[in-house]
């Protein structure tokens, strides 16, 4: 039940319930406010009272009384509509574990640039890397200009330092290493090892790899595609602690949907162990998958046999990226093969330059001055 020409209804509850435009999104879509009452008329003053706040550019009724944690869950809910689970998952983690113990708390208005200075140190303090500190102040922004909007005006400007993050040198196979376990590999080859070895010679993320099925490969055009990722998240859905489960998803960015031709002697193993069904799993071959924390402990015992230290699955990619670049590959190309939304990526995070092609350049240099 509704008054006439008045956006104002009688609940299932007994209450009355007032909507009012709190403002609108880019797309142009109404975003709007919500007061209860007891009574009609209860509900529609606390909706003027709401319609008038945002008309003179002050804080809505009562929002100076909520603690940030309130705002926090606010701005989670909002995003649980907009990002991937993957995504939404993380975001709830890092609500959880460090921004609501500490803030949560805090009234929004008496937030303030040292307070947030104070909170960036006791993470660091707690041993947590440079990444994940950055990781939950890139939350926390997102959290602030969320809580801001419901502050026109008063909400305090802040400024967040982010800790700078040391440059580590990525583990990358040489190529007597590449090769040797390549022959490792192909030795007594499986299924496991088939998708190891298309990692190592596609560059394919462990999560691609234990979601590509062999319908995702074409072995008369000799293309694989590569359409999503297996990823192991919080249940956020049940109601034990602690749980997991295995998720099949979208790839990491609309990017990482892509096409990679296929080398023949690549494509001919594939050939080879190819079990005729199109819904079966590269790694078991066949509708059982292998999520990616067991790959990983197969990788590292199959590198352990062949007398190999330090490679987790990401080495194999970089080792990938770092075999292109060495044999002259076309940077955009790599870029797409490796699904980077942009080429600076590849060449700041993938590409490193052994020291022997290193010194083959400097000796060009030498005999050409």
């Amino acid at each position: 039940m509704s008054k006439r020409g008045e956006n104002i209804f009688k609940r299932k509850d007994g209450r009355w319930e007032a909507r009012y435009i709190k403002c609108r999104e880019t797309s142009g879509k109404i975003k709007f406010g919500y007061c209860y009452g007891k009574t009609y008329r209860e509900a529609r003053e606390k909706a003027a009272r709401c319609k008038a706040a945002l008309v003179n550019g002050s804080p809505q009724p009562g929002y100076s009384q909520r603690r940030f944690s309130f705002f926090c869950e606010a701005w989670l809910r909002d995003q649980k509509q907009r990002v991937k689970e993957s995504s939404y998952v993380k975001y709830s983690s890092v609500l959880a574990l460090h921004i609501l113990p500490k803030l949560g708390a805090c009234p929004p208005l008496k937030l303030n640039t040292g307070l947030v200075d104070r909170f960036r140190q006791e993470l660091m303090d707690e041993g947590l890397s440079a990444a994940t500190v950055r990781d939950t102040l890139v939350v926390l922004r997102s959290v602030l200009k969320f809580t801001a909007a419901s502050f026109p005006g008063a909400f305090p400007a802040l400024e967040i330092r982010y800790p700078k993050e040391p440059k580590k040198e990525a583990r990358v196979l040489s190529v007597e290493e590449q090769r040797r376990f390549m022959a490792c590999l192909r030795e007594n080859m499986d299924e496991c090892k088939l998708g190891i070895l298309l990692a190592l010679l596609t560059g394919l993320r462990v999560g691609e790899i234990c979601a590509l099925r062999w319908e995702h490969i074409c072995l008369k055009d000799k293309l694989l595609r590569v359409e999503g990722t297996m990823q192991r998240l919080q249940n956020t859905e049940g109601g034990e602690a602690g749980k997991t489960k295995v998720v099949i998803g979208c790839p990491k960015s609309e990017s990482s949907r892509r096409t990679i031709p296929l080398p023949d002697s690549v494509a001919a193993l594939c050939a080879q162990l190819d079990p005729g069904d199109p819904e079966a799993f590269i790694l078991t071959g066949t509708r059982a998958y292998m999520e990616p924390r067991k790959l990983q402990r197969r990788l590292k015992k199959l590198t352990e046999e062949c007398g190999l230290e330090g490679v987790h699955f990401h080495t194999l990619r970089h080792s990938f990226a770092t075999r292109c670049m060495e044999v002259g590959f076309e940077i955009k190309s790599l870029s797409e093969i490796l699904g980077h939304a942009s080429t600076s990526i590849t060449l700041d995070r993938y590409v490193h330059a052994s020291m022997e092609v290193k010194r083959d350049q400097m000796n060009r240099l030498a005999a050409a001055v």
